[in-house]
């Protein structure tokens, strides 16, 4: 067994234009003094990383790594959640992903795909230069418009939707075999990788590349209604990531998983502040601690009541309160006795 990591936090949510989430410096202090151990950096955000950097100079890596390590926190992974995404676009989705991408990529599929599969490669050298074992992305999305379909479905569909995302795919998983770095995969509504199934779809079109990995978010297994806490007993040796954020389904007799078009506030499945959802933390964490998970534990903070602020100042503490120290000996080894051939031979009746 391994002690998890943390508390640790994503930074995505919280950095923007006013102090103190303006500057890498800024950010680094306030999470320090909410008593964080570590960021999940988001690589968009120029603010906070230059990925093209990092991915070609160990000297850059080094000294963000310093600049970081000199506010007590550590790197835990870096993230190209909006970049994965555009790996894999379905044409419907054109207008509203460009908004992702760089104004010279904008309304050009092919040099969108092209960039965002420069920027996931960029990722795995980076990971590497600031000596970081693991990875946060999305899949992408082929065929997630035909999730619920009418009409039905044309047979070899989804096997030509995985065949193709795979394709796309595998060459970026060599880049990350060849730096040594895991590639864990939100598993998320929105992404053809979006529960236990798809996953190993995905596995298989890859022919179980070493570096397809998971980041376990049980907050979308809440949405979807999946049982989050046996997840975790048949994908733990697939688990490389973790993102701590609360969920709630209320469902009514007007609206259930699929939410009636409404805003966040109104569905019956929500995102929420750590502590005020659904979601039993105490068995993840003794799951994730049972299987010898040693990666973090990062706070992702979504809440459609609580503010962000609030969320990480309670985030913090809700985390490192659920933090297992693993026991290192059996609580029954003080009756125990050595190894005997001749006494278990008697016991047993030899």
């Amino acid at each position: 067994m391994q002690t998890i990591k943390g508390p640790a936090i994503f930074l995505a949510q919280f950095i923007g234009d006013e102090a103190p989430f303006n500057t890498l410096e800024n950010i680094c202090q306030w999470a320090a003094n909410l008593g964080y151990k570590g960021i999940q950096i988001p690589t968009w955000e120029s603010r906070l990383i230059d990925l093209e950097k990092a991915a070609t100079s160990k000297t850059y890596c080094d000294e963000l790594k310093g600049k970081i390590q000199s506010y007590g926190l550590e790197i835990t992974e870096l993230s190209t959640h909006l970049q994965g995404q555009l790996v894999a676009v379905n044409p419907a989705y054109d207008l509203m992903f460009d908004a992702f991408a760089p104004d010279e990529c904008k309304n050009n599929p092919t040099a969108r795909t092209a960039w965002a599969v420069q920027q996931v490669k960029w990722a795995a050298a980076a990971s590497a230069n600031l000596g970081l074992t693991a990875h946060a992305t999305f899949s992408g999305a082929l065929i997630w418009h035909t999730m619920y379909p009418w009409p039905q479905r044309p047979q070899g569909l989804v096997e030509a939707g995985f065949k193709e995302l795979a394709k796309r795919w595998t060459p970026i998983l060599n880049t990350f075999e060849e730096h040594g770095v895991d590639c864990c995969y939100e598993i998320h509504p929105g992404e053809d990788l979006h529960d236990g199934v798809t996953f190993e779809r995905f596995l298989a079109a890859t022919n179980h590349h070493n570096r397809a990995k998971i980041l376990y978010d049980p907050s979308h297994f809440v949405l979807q209604q999946l049982d989050y806490l046996a997840y975790i007993d048949i994908y733990h040796e697939y688990i490389k990531m973790f993102h701590v954020k609360d969920a709630e389904f209320n469902p009514s007799g007007r609206s259930g998983i699929y939410g009636g078009y409404q805003d966040w506030v109104d569905r019956p499945g929500r995102f929420r502040s750590l502590g005020d959802g659904q979601i039993d933390f105490k068995s993840i964490f003794s799951k994730l601690s049972q299987y010898g998970f040693d990666g973090w534990a990062v706070l992702e903070w979504e809440c459609c009541i609580k503010s962000p602020e609030q969320g990480a100042r309670e985030g913090a503490t809700f985390i490192k309160d659920l933090m297992i120290e693993v026991t290192e000996k059996a609580f029954d080894d003080f009756a125990g006795m050595e190894a005997d051939d001749d006494l278990n031979n008697k016991i047993i009746g030899l």
